[in-house]
């Protein structure tokens, strides 16, 4: 069974960092049809894309976390992070992860087919 399970979301001070883990279970990621996304929806507005990654091409990043975000992956432990430095209030939001499993594509606009449940990160100034 596919399960996606987020955490390290927490509330934090403006300029802080985060590090964000999605533990996955019932598929690897060493797939180049495989494609691994955060994404974040802040109270009354939409979800939007953060970062997306696979193990054959390079990370795509929203332009607001640009600079300050990183997605990695440890596909010995099957988990994705996000890395977000210089954490601003805007960016405070529930983050989720997704997984596209049998993908020809790794971007926002990819058919993602599971979702975690969220993690809560709080930024304040």
């Amino acid at each position: 069974q596919v399960q996606l399970v987020e955490s390290g979301g927490d509330s934090v001070q403006a300029g802080g960092s985060l590090r964000l883990s999605c533990a996955a279970s019932g598929f690897t990621f060493f797939n180049r049809f495989n494609c691994m996304g955060w994404f974040r929806q802040a109270p009354g507005k939409e979800r939007e894309g953060v970062a997306s990654s696979s193990i054959s091409t390079s990370p795509t990043y929203a332009d607001h976390v640009k600079g300050r975000f990183t997605i990695t992956k440890d596909n010995a432990k099957n988990t994705v992070y996000l890395k977000m430095n210089r954490l601003q209030p805007e960016d405070t939001a529930v983050y989720y992860c997704a997984a596209a499993l049998g993908t020809y594509t790794c971007d926002f606009g990819t058919s993602y087919n599971y979702w975690g449940q969220g993690t809560h990160v709080t930024v304040s100034s």
